[in-house]
């Protein structure tokens, strides 16, 4: 599956590069690559520990003559997950892949060349979490099985500066808006000699996606500004 998403999106990136009609003045392909800092809402863990990387093509579309009001459909591999080295409550280090494909719209100050935008994502598991649950005797989370839903429905904010011509830099936030993982559950005992007596506190949590990435992004056929170039029109003398 994952062959088949970027041959797709490789086809239709040379095909955005390559057109030369009206059309390509208002679509432009672009690539992406960063870093991603996560945690997942319900692990009963806090902060975001869990780093990982991230890269995808994608086209921005001008919906205006302007430029003001634009919209990027995009397609890219992310690496999320959640990591704690504290022992407290529990040791974890676990990744989970997705293929995502964002759909934003943007608002684009074309003078200071900002854009900024708002909309969905969704995210497709491809692999299931590997990595390491290391127990704490008082606090148990359940590994027996560690299975995560295979869809991700976010809602993300999206930041693109442009640092010169047609590179930018992007930062995006983006919260699952559906569970990625139901009714996990888990146990804490007040002292490790309650364990024998199998008397723990037992609760769910449904888990959520919660990431934050910073990228490089590099948008083709753009002018010195960060705007879509306009060919100039000569007066017939």
């Amino acid at each position: 599956m994952k062959k088949t998403v970027f041959m797709a999106l490789l086809t239709l990136f040379v095909q955005l590069t390559s057109t030369n009609s009206l059309m390509a003045q208002r679509i432009h392909a672009y690539l992406a690559a960063g870093a991603t800092v996560s945690q997942v809402e319900g692990d009963e863990l806090k902060g975001f520990k869990k780093w990982g990387a991230t890269g995808g093509v994608g086209a921005m579309v001008r919906l205006t003559d302007n430029g003001r009001w634009k919209m990027s459909v995009e397609a890219s591999f992310a690496q999320r997950g959640f990591r704690n080295k504290n022992r407290n409550p529990y040791n974890t280090n676990l990744t989970l892949n997705y293929i995502d494909i964002p759909v934003t719209f943007f608002f684009h100050d074309n003078h200071g060349g900002l854009d900024v935008g708002a909309g969905l994502l969704y995210g497709r598991l491809v692999k299931q979490p590997h990595g390491d649950i290391d127990h704490i005797s008082t606090f148990l989370p359940d590994s027996t099985d560690m299975t995560f839903l295979k869809n991700d429905l976010a809602a993300l904010v999206d930041l693109r500066f442009t640092v010169w011509r047609g590179l930018q830099l992007n930062l995006r936030f983006q919260y699952s808006i559906i569970p990625i993982k139901k009714d996990w559950m888990f146990k804490e005992y007040e002292n490790k000699a309650q364990i024998r007596d199998d008397t723990p506190r037992v609760w769910y949590n449904n888990c959520r996606n919660i990431s934050i990435s910073a990228r490089l992004i590099w948008e083709f056929g753009t002018d010195d500004n960060g705007t879509a170039g306009h060919k100039s029109k000569r007066r017939r003398r």
